[in-house]
């Protein structure tokens, strides 16, 4: 078998995949900012925010804050636990709690619960 490649097609394909990854660039990022020592928990597995806050405290932090709402609330503390009871060093320095409001898709405000719990070492 004998592949015949035009050319023209074949630079016109390429033309066509610099335009999708100019496109691709041009984008504007959707991911929030990392903060330094702060794990935000949603709705990943409980182990996932374990490891991200033993990254943290391997970065010579000397605490991390995890911060959920809503219903994320049960992993922040399932969290907490498991990484007061694998290291006897971290400890739970401050827990807060707060209602934000929020607006919903159809527009109006809804009120939703949210934790903030600080580890130090």
């Amino acid at each position: 078998m004998v592949l015949v490649f035009k050319e023209d097609s074949f630079m016109a394909k390429t033309e066509s995949v610099k335009q999708k990854v100019q496109a691709i660039q041009v984008k504007p990022e959707t991911k929030t900012p990392f903060e330094k020592g702060v794990v935000f928990i949603g709705k990943k597995g409980v182990m996932a925010y374990v490891y991200a806050v033993g990254m943290n405290f391997n970065k010579n932090l000397s605490e991390v804050r995890l911060k959920a709402r809503g219903k994320s609330i049960s992993h922040a503390v399932d969290v907490a636990e498991i990484i007061k009871n694998q290291d006897n060093s971290i400890k739970v320095s401050q827990i807060q709690t707060a209602t934000e409001e929020v607006t919903s898709e159809e527009g109006r405000p809804v009120r939703i619960s949210s934790i903030e719990i600080v580890l130090s070492k």
